[in-house]
């Protein structure tokens, strides 16, 4: 009896080593998966900035220090030029 319970504790060291093992295998993975996704993410942001207007960096900018919903979760402002008032 004294054998059988000296065995048990490496049974579960062995069996909590193997589940650690294979939680660490899909947490790399995640962490791989997080890393693609977010060099991505960033390749898009820069395009994004490259496009963007000095007008619409501002504006953003500014929703940012304000924290103001995205420009996307807003109705679109109309330009100036298309006149939102009556005409005579």
């Amino acid at each position: 009896m004294l054998c059988r319970n000296w065995l048990q504790p490496d049974l579960v060291k062995s069996h909590l080593m193997y589940a650690v093992r294979e939680e660490v295998e899909v947490l790399k993975e995640q962490i791989k998966e997080l890393i693609e996704k977010n060099s991505q993410l960033e390749q898009e942001n820069n395009l994004l900035k490259t496009l963007a207007s000095p007008e619409q960096l501002a504006q953003f900018q500014a929703q940012l220090q304000t924290g103001s919903p995205p420009a996307a979760a807003q109705p679109p402002a109309q330009p100036a030029s298309q006149g939102s008032g009556p005409t005579a």
